[in-house]
């Protein structure tokens, strides 16, 4: 699994220098077009696209690749993978446009429904995130920051009662992370809030710079398949409000449910989360 996930780094890397050509591009404006769920999409999305669908399939030849840029097959094709790449090419593509340096190009392989290898790069900063995550064995997760590589852990702030860092959408379910961070002011010290775009949000609680993100606004599976794999990896959870683990078997909709993302146990987060929304 490590030798995949070299692989799998460099082909990320290899997608991100395609992106970050576009976005240094300056004396042009960028072409967008909408897709017809009104998301935006550019040039770089399907450059970085076809980088990946066509690396990944080099690498392990006939397993299946949904991509947020490539047709979406029948369900009933779905139903039939045990394991298949979860591919986003460039998450955060308002970012991207906005110029906010806060997209990342991610990639997971999902095994019987959970994410078992994650990669997650961010082509401006250089900053790559990476977990195994495999059944009954966990590889760990780290962070590769120039000539720097560290193990990933995640905050034990719960634990120890100091002030909880909160990572925050931008853009997404603004009102209701409001109504939940007023319950959790009530029960529990805030010290900050982190607003990052992308699967970043992800990848903070993953590095314990963050104890917590709520998501309540939309998420589709390629979104937060690659950064699960690398919270798990470093000892996190990624549940839905029910408190049961975010998966990632095939359905009609690709969309996840609402979550949280948890640095520290679920029994520690359970009684200042529950009735927050």
């Amino acid at each position: 699994m490590q030798t995949l996930l070299e692989s799998v780094t460099a082909l990320c890397r290899e997608a991100g220098g395609l992106i970050l050509d576009i976005y240094q591009q300056t004396d042009k404006a960028l072409d967008v077009h909408y897709k017809a769920d009104a998301s935006p999409l550019t040039q770089a999305d399907l450059q970085a696209n076809a980088c990946l669908v066509e690396g990944l399939a080099r690498l392990r030849p006939g397993v299946p690749i949904l991509s947020e840029e490539s047709e979406l097959p029948a369900l009933k094709i779905r139903e039939q993978w045990s394991e298949f790449w979860l591919v986003d090419p460039l998450d955060g593509t308002k970012e991207f446009i906005h110029r906010t340096g806060d997209f990342t190009v991610n990639v997971a392989l999902i095994r019987e429904g959970r994410p078992v290898l994650g990669v997650v790069y961010a082509p401006l900063s250089g900053v790559l995130y990476t977990g195994i995550n495999e059944q009954g064995r966990v590889d760990g997760a780290f962070k590769v920051n120039g000539g720097e590589r560290k193990r990933l852990q995640i905050s034990k702030a719960l634990y120890n009662h100091q002030a909880l860092r909160v990572v925050t959408s931008r853009r997404h379910g603004l009102e209701a992370l409001e109504s939940m961070l007023r319950l959790l002011r009530k029960k529990a010290q805030v010290a900050d809030e982190i607003a990052v775009g992308s699967s970043l949000k992800l990848c903070l609680v993953a590095e314990g710079v963050a104890d917590l993100y709520p998501r309540f606004g939309p998420t589709s599976q390629w979104d937060t398949a690659a950064a699960q794999a690398i919270v798990e990896a470093a000892g996190g959870h990624v549940v839905n409000r029910q408190w049961q683990r975010l998966v990632y078997h095939q359905k009609h909709s690709v969309l996840n449910p609402e979550f949280y993302v948890l640095g520290d146990s679920i029994a520690r987060w359970r009684p200042l989360l529950d009735g927050s929304v």
